[in-house]
């Protein structure tokens, strides 16, 4: 494997395991809220993101490369009000598919078409994080400011339940 896509993947590795330290605090803000069910929701996006993570960690064994873990930072947001971490998420799914694609021209630079094809599937995630992150924020936007509309968000987002994702490596 070219040495600066294996740099790349395996940095993803840890930028994923970052993204779920950093819904594991945006659920942690919400549950002093008392907002339950968008604790949920981060949460869920928390194993999502670990998983991920996991994913590269597969996919550089089973190309026989190296896999090095880096230390992980700790989230440094502070919130003011309750549709900031949505925020926050939606520019934080935006800064990973920059990462996604920045691998994929590695790959495609190198002609690494196998791993254009495993990357296939998180720039189709990604896009679907995008949308779920905007819809939450318009959501919020539109629903936040009324109680009984709160109410019925956070219901909508404690209904929320895990799913593996389905990539075959």
């Amino acid at each position: 494997m070219d040495k600066k896509l294996h740099e790349l993947l395996n940095d993803q590795i840890n930028k994923e395991l970052y993204s779920a330290y950093l819904y594991l605090d945006f659920a942690n803000y919400y549950t002093e809220q008392g907002l339950d069910g968008f604790a949920n929701w981060y949460s869920i996006q928390a194993q999502e993101e670990r998983d991920h993570a996991l994913l590269f960690v597969k996919y550089l064994q089973n190309n026989g490369e190296k896999v090095t873990y880096e230390a992980i930072a700790k989230p440094d947001k502070t919130f003011k009000g309750l549709a900031e971490p949505l925020a926050a998420g939606l520019e934080h799914e935006k800064y990973v598919t920059s990462l996604i694609n920045n691998i994929y021209s590695a790959a495609y630079d190198v002609k690494d078409f196998r791993a254009m094809q495993f990357l296939d599937w998180f720039i189709k995630e990604q896009g679907e994080e995008e949308t779920n992150a905007d819809g939450l924020c318009k959501k919020m936007e539109l629903f936040g400011g009324d109680a009984k509309g709160l109410y019925a968000l956070d219901a909508e987002l404690g209904a929320r339940v895990y799913s593996a994702p389905s990539l075959v490596l």
